[in-house]
């Protein structure tokens, strides 16, 4: 049976993915600090190793005695905001953090897939093409994106002076159930909870921005295949479909106005990402429709609400309904 161990596993995508690879009779792993995740989304049938990925001895210790196949590496510091006001939390985290994933991974020969940035890598620039591409430079906008290209650049170190297995995946802005309605990120879910709440959603800026929005089942999907499929490749995890903001409250049924507010600093106006390479290297493409997805985010939410204590159902689950 092939073992994976992820972390941030307790978190939205994480915990998604864990499921997805349970049903697929893969041995799992989760370690999490629960900063932002929650043990109860954790399945049962993995085993939790609550852990910092910053604490490089303990989390070596515990690659040594699980040996994963494959190290599915998705906890970081994803808030753009946050690290501009604290640079130095989001460059430990997601720097000092990846590097104590690829030495823990280097002394298994763990393959590792890591969670990076499409947008706020690339950024915006005259000339970028949107759906942007992997040829285009990264000429990131904010810290957030700096310390993930820079992360990036650790994973190409460690294939060349290893040998080590390293694939990179630079996600679009990710969404479904499990995402938390009250967090500082994730558009969708926090217009749901807003709705819910009988509550004016807030738009910052004008609402015109755009964004390429991708259903976590559909990402969790691009992981599996990124764990099985050609090392040594960076490739786009989206739909290359731009939506904006006013879009998506349109397609949650909102037909009120938002409330206005400035637009916030190293936010994006335009992004997009061109998904051809994954589908050309591991015949990955996007499934969800976005209208469908909305309407499976919202009820997640919704069902959140009616039993806070109890494990949200993730994508498995909806996705058949």
């Amino acid at each position: 049976m092939p073992t994976a161990l992820i972390t941030g596993g307790a978190g939205f995508i994480g915990s998604n993915l864990a499921d997805a690879l349970i049903a697929t009779g893969v041995r799992c792993h989760v370690v999490d600090d629960l900063s932002t995740g929650r043990e109860v989304q954790v399945p049962a049938e993995a085993e939790f190793h609550h852990l910092d990925i910053r604490e490089a001895a303990r989390l070596a210790e515990v690659v040594g005695r699980v040996k994963p196949d494959v190290i599915h590496h998705l906890a970081a510091q994803v808030d753009v905001r946050k690290a501009i006001e604290n640079p130095q939390y989001d460059a430990e985290v997601n720097i000092n953090g990846t590097i104590s994933v690829l030495e823990a991974a280097r002394g298994v020969g763990a393959r590792v897939v890591f969670a990076s940035t499409g947008g706020a890598g690339y950024g915006e620039y005259e000339g970028l093409p949107v759906p942007t591409d992997e040829s285009n430079d990264v000429r990131p906008m904010a810290h957030y994106g700096q310390s993930k290209m820079s992360a990036e650049g650790y994973l190409g170190l460690y294939s060349r002076l290893y040998g080590l297995p390293t694939v990179v995946l630079r996600l679009c802005n990710v969404y479904g159930p499990r995402q938390d309605p009250h967090g500082e990120a994730g558009v969708v879910a926090i217009f749901c909870g807003k709705l819910l709440d009988g509550e004016r959603p807030k738009v910052f800026g004008d609402g015109l921005q755009t964004r390429d929005y991708g259903y976590v089942g559909d990402i969790a999907r691009a992981f599996m295949a990124a764990a099985e499929g050609p090392a040594g490749e960076t490739a786009n995890i989206g739909t290359g479909v731009e939506t904006t903001v006013l879009d998506l409250l349109d397609g949650l049924g909102y037909a009120g106005a938002p409330e206005y507010a400035p637009a916030r600093a190293g936010e994006l106006q335009r992004s997009a990402l061109d998904p051809t390479h994954a589908e050309r290297v591991w015949g990955w493409r996007a499934e969800m429709p976005l209208a469908e997805g909305l309407g499976l985010t919202y009820r997640s939410v919704e069902a959140g609400r009616a039993a806070p204590r109890d494990r949200t159902p993730g994508f498995v689950a909806l996705a058949s309904d």
